[in-house]
């Protein structure tokens, strides 16, 4: 499953350490919510997510394969975590440069309260 995640994130664009199999795997381990998005079978989108099911959600990844982007994907993908988590969990995420204009016209809300210590590697 591992290797079908990463040739999805390569497909996708979306930067992370995907030589390093071993970080990667952390990555998807540490993931308490992982839906993805399917055609015959084949993996084409997902969304990682941490919630503690009660009051927020930080959505750490969502993807789409390439050549299948800008079709609804991530927009099902979005609404498959709220429908999974519910109205009373707020659902944060940070956004890709290149992925700046998308998220206002799924839903969500430009924010200025929030703060980061960037990691080191």
């Amino acid at each position: 499953m591992l290797d079908e995640y990463l040739a999805l994130y390569h497909s996708s664009g979306i930067k992370r350490p995907l030589a390093d199999k071993a970080r990667m795997a952390q990555l998807f381990a540490g993931a308490n919510l992982t839906l993805s998005a399917r055609i015959d079978g084949k993996l084409v989108g997902l969304a990682r997510c941490l919630t503690d099911g009660a009051f927020v959600c930080y959505i750490s990844d969502l993807l789409v394969a390439g050549d299948l982007q800008q079709q609804g994907i991530g927009r099902l993908l979005l609404q498959a975590v709220a429908d999974t988590t519910g109205p009373q969990v707020q659902q944060l995420l940070l956004s890709a440069p290149s992925a700046m204009e998308y998220y206002p016209k799924v839903g969500f809300s430009a924010i200025n309260n929030a703060f980061s210590v960037q990691r080191a590697q």
